[in-house]
């Protein structure tokens, strides 16, 4: 639960005319191989932010990690850096370096309204080791700092967790909006309130889903994780994914939710597949009614129609994880048929987790939904009620 103490960018002087703001972003962007950056969403996403402060005079230093570097070198930041001016409409100056004497004399250098950007903070071991002296170095850069990446609140990374004890800390933007938004999943929703839950394994959102069921008035399961709630209620998916190891898990939360009178809708029909392959043959298929070499990779349009009838008066949606492998076009039919469906409701819709932003994005409905979360791991583990680092540093930060 976020932590209702946390400051803004409101709480901020307003004239920051030559201070060094330091603000930690989410520009970990996919590049294909020729080097350029193939969705540029979470650098738009911090641009509220660092226009802002730019315009109220902020020296502004960006910091971010990108991708997993073994030691310094790869994935370079600097492409992200031509990618900010161009977005910004002003130079975005780059340094190759993160806390050493070339970073300095770049802060050093920079004139009010200007921007720059550190090398990929994860070149350093001290971002991943919570190391102390890491983070007292990166606070030097700095007046104040922003955090204003909330896809890595729920990491205690050097640059998240730490440098707040050193500096006046506050939540940025798009923090700001993240946390407001998903608060309103933990309490005070409206309600009839649904959660349709997807993607692959049910092991990874066993705490979710408990989390859920204190809170929802109805459960829409579908993606690989429904196969194995179909087989734990006995059916023969085929060749399909099934986690046998967290069988009796999906046995124990549907339990949990006919005890609370909750209604976990399963898919009542499915895309059954000859192979795992984009070009593999497929019909409809009721769960149980599978060959033995077939595979479930989507949900069927009538059951996704079946869901979303069930959903037609909800007030409150919660979605996270496609409905089928929807990366391939001829198994996306039942994950863009949700999208679509749920934008049509009258109904403040969340969407949370990677696949899911893609997901809508694809679908071109974003602009309908009440609020598309940039966080995965985050927004799952702030809708378990998990303590996110990021978070309760910036509460804790010293006043200033």
């Amino acid at each position: 639960m976020p932590n209702p103490r946390f400051r803004t960018l409101d709480d901020m002087p307003r004239d920051l005319q030559g201070k060094r703001v330091l603000v930690r972003v989410d520009f970990n962007v996919p590049v294909d191989d020729e080097g350029r950056i193939t969705d540029d969403t979470r650098i738009r996403g911090a641009l509220p932010t660092l226009r802002e402060l730019g315009d109220r005079g902020a020296r502004v230093v960006v910091m971010s990690h990108r991708g997993r570097p073994k030691g310094w070198g790869g994935a370079s930041l600097d492409i992200a850096a031509e990618r900010l001016g161009q977005l910004l409409g002003r130079p975005c100056h780059f340094v190759d370096d993160i806390r050493g004497e070339k970073a300095q004399q770049a802060v050093a250098a920079l004139q009010p309204g200007e921007y720059l950007l550190l090398q990929n903070l994860r070149y350093d071991p001290g971002e991943k080791n919570q190391d102390e002296a890491f983070a007292r170095d990166l606070a030097q850069l700095g007046d104040f700092y922003v955090n204003d990446a909330f896809g890595t609140a729920h990491r205690a990374d050097s640059s998240v967790a730490l440098v707040p004890r050193f500096l006046p800390a506050f939540a940025g933007r798009l923090m700001e909006k993240e946390l407001r938004a998903l608060a309103g999943l933990l309490e005070g929703a409206a309600h009839p309130y649904w959660a349709v839950i997807g993607g692959s394994k049910v092991s990874d959102k066993v705490g979710l889903l408990g989390a859920l069921l204190s809170r929802v008035d109805g459960l829409a399961i579908g993606g690989g994780m429904a196969n194995t709630f179909l087989a734990a209620e006995g059916y023969n998916l085929g060749a399909s994914r099934v986690e046998t190891e967290a069988l009796e898990t999906a046995r124990r939360i549907l339990a949990d939710a006919k005890a609370k009178g909750i209604p976990v809708l399963l898919p009542e029909a499915l895309v059954a597949a000859d192979g795992f392959r984009p070009d593999a043959k497929s019909r409809i298929v009721r769960p149980g009614e599978l060959g033995t070499e077939e595979m479930a990779l989507d949900v069927a349009p009538q059951a996704i129609d079946r869901m979303l009838e069930a959903m037609a008066q909800a007030k409150t949606v919660f979605w996270n994880g496609p409905m089928g492998v929807f990366e391939w076009p001829a198994f996306s039919v039942g994950t863009m048929r949700m999208a679509q469906g749920l934008a049509a409701l009258n109904a403040d819709v969340v969407v949370g987790g990677g696949d899911s932003v893609a997901a809508v994005t694809q679908a071109g409905v974003q602009d309908r939904l009440a609020h598309v979360s940039t966080g995965g791991g985050a927004t799952l583990a702030l809708l378990e009620g998990q303590t996110l680092p990021g978070i309760q540093a910036l509460s804790e930060s010293q006043e200033g």
